[in-house]
């Protein structure tokens, strides 16, 4: 199984609250009352600490941000299309996924993810081919929801977003100057948000396989949004919809 590395306080700790089993050790730099605090939790579970100097730190954390502690880790097994179609079934009429077609960005994917988590998505998915993966950067950046919410690679996403159509799932792209006003569209019920990547948004062919498109109003004459902050406001619009 791949081992990987997680950087920084809300990822470690994230990973001893809902995965202690995939621990295989942490390293920590003395001084920290919060990684500190963290190391003697993973002692308890019989994981192994090592104290660290700053220096093999960055090593670990590829030159991200750790604040002090790194954990090595295993990586869960991989989900599939047909992990994806159990838990919208799971979650039924409040099934909301995230689609991120080709986000190339570390920080937008974690970003994303942690909105996601936030929002209560069931999923995160992303083409396996030209798209960000949970590096440390990541992980760092989604401050813990990467164990929370899971994200799902898959060989062909116009495929994916087809066979979510068929499982009942409403799929809303998210676009520029085109369609319908985001507060306008209707977001309850299993639904799917697709954004896409940093240069170019979303695929012609994506874009075609959505059931319509949307637009998020932006009066003060900006062209686009980031597309972790594009996520953000439409996954809570659902979110807002749904409690309405």
């Amino acid at each position: 199984m791949k081992r990987e590395y997680a950087a920084g306080i809300n990822p470690v700790a994230a990973l001893l609250e809902r995965a202690p089993e995939r621990l295989i050790q942490l390293w920590i730099r003395p001084g920290g009352p919060r990684a500190e605090a963290l190391g003697r939790q993973a002692s308890t579970l019989g994981v192994p600490v090592h104290a660290a100097n700053t220096r093999t730190l960055d090593k670990f954390a590829d030159g991200e941000r750790h604040q002090g502690i790194v954990a090595e880790f295993r990586a869960a097994e991989p989900l599939s299309e047909a992990d994806l179609e159990q838990r919208i079934a799971g979650a039924g009429d409040a099934a909301l996924v995230l689609i991120l077609d080709q986000v190339q960005d570390p920080h937008n994917l974690g970003a994303c993810l942690r909105s996601a988590a936030a929002a209560g998505a069931c999923a995160v998915v992303v083409p396996r081919d030209r798209s960000a993966g949970l590096t440390p950067a990541a992980r760092r950046t989604a401050a813990g929801a990467a164990e929370i919410v899971p994200l799902i690679e898959v060989a062909n996403l116009a495929r994916a977003l087809e066979r979510l159509q068929t499982a009942g799932v409403w799929c809303v792209g998210l676009a520029g100057a085109t369609g319908e006003s985001l507060y306008r569209t209707d977001l309850t019920g299993p639904l799917a948000l697709v954004l896409g990547g940093e240069e170019k948004g979303l695929r012609q062919l994506t874009r075609k396989r959505c059931d319509t498109v949307a637009t998020i109003p932006m009066p003060g004459g900006t062209e686009s949004l980031n597309v972790s902050v594009a996520a953000g406001i439409a996954l809570f619009e659902a979110v807002r919809q749904r409690s309405a």
